[in-house]
């Protein structure tokens, strides 16, 4: 009665653990609470999140039903959606912020080269050239030339530009424009010619940075899938080398094992991460 009874109260756990993943999953690119209308339906934050994100979720909860009722492990309901939804985002390609905004600054630093040259001042090439923008940029420089427009100084513009990116690639861009601007113009073209030159080593750097990071992500996913795929074969056919896991004790032993190896994937995902740096330009207050 008492194995029963365990059983029982550890599958109402992975349940309730399995509804906190789609309920995670939906407040994943959810709204925050400051833009949220009072009232929005469910139907609504479906839209948001997405019909192939909750296809998704609710098919890894199948199969965690599934994998449960075959083996008798209730842990399964909230182990399957959890490895299913939380793996791949724990062994993917993490985003490059830094690397996508400097491929940016790139492109948008040769236009503005290659505009300055016929005569126009450096508040009416960045008006032209935010018109053909990187999409990384395009909402920055939108509000950079809005700014401009309400009789902002070139200058005090491109600090403000500059604190919206945030990024110390981005201020020394923008600090170099920002001078130009105070001389009137005077050695811009030359000075982002220059600045274009910088960027191109440093996105080279970065790229090789970022295929090196890489490497340990691509052994780990190897060796994830192939423990996974050893792991559900003996689970299948291993007769009763498993029985143990399926006592509450077991189950509790088995849930600090999976803990312990999410864990590390945790600690692999941020020693991959590149690491925050300094910037070099701050607007005054």
């Amino acid at each position: 009665m008492a194995a029963v009874i365990g059983g029982l109260f550890a599958a109402a756990c992975g349940v309730l653990v399995a509804g906190g993943l789609v309920a995670v999953l939906a407040g994943w690119r959810a709204p925050s609470p400051q833009s949220r209308k009072a009232g929005r339906s469910l139907i609504e934050v479906g839209a948001r999140i997405g019909p192939r994100r909750l296809a998704l979720a609710a098919g890894w909860l199948v199969a965690g039903l599934i994998a449960a009722s075959l083996t008798r492990w209730p842990l399964l309901m909230a182990v399957v959606p959890g490895l299913g939804i939380g793996l791949p985002l724990l062994l993917g390609k993490s985003s490059n912020r830094e690397l996508e905004l400097l491929q940016a600054l790139d492109r948008w630093v040769r236009t503005m080269a290659a505009i300055l040259p016929t005569g126009r001042a450096i508040g009416d090439a960045i008006r032209v050239s935010a018109r053909q923008a990187p999409a990384v940029l395009a909402a920055p420089l939108s509000l950079l030339v809005d700014r401009l427009d309400d009789r902002w100084t070139v200058p005090q513009a491109l600090y403000g530009m500059a604190d919206e990116l945030d990024s110390p690639d981005a201020d020394a861009v923008l600090a170099s424009l920002a001078l130009a601007a105070q001389r009137g113009g005077t050695g811009a073209q030359a000075t982002l010619s220059s600045l274009a030159d910088a960027i191109q080593e440093r996105l080279k750097a970065l790229r090789e940075i970022e295929a090196e990071r890489a490497k340990p992500r691509i052994v780990v996913r190897q060796v994830t899938i192939i423990t996974l795929t050893v792991l559900a074969g003996a689970l299948l056919f291993g007769g009763t080398f498993f029985e143990p896991y399926r006592t509450p004790v077991g189950q509790m032993i088995l849930t600090v094992l999976i803990a312990a190896y999410v864990g590390s994937l945790l600690f692999l995902r941020r020693l991959t991460l590149p690491r925050p740096r300094q910037r070099i330009l701050r607007r005054a207050t």
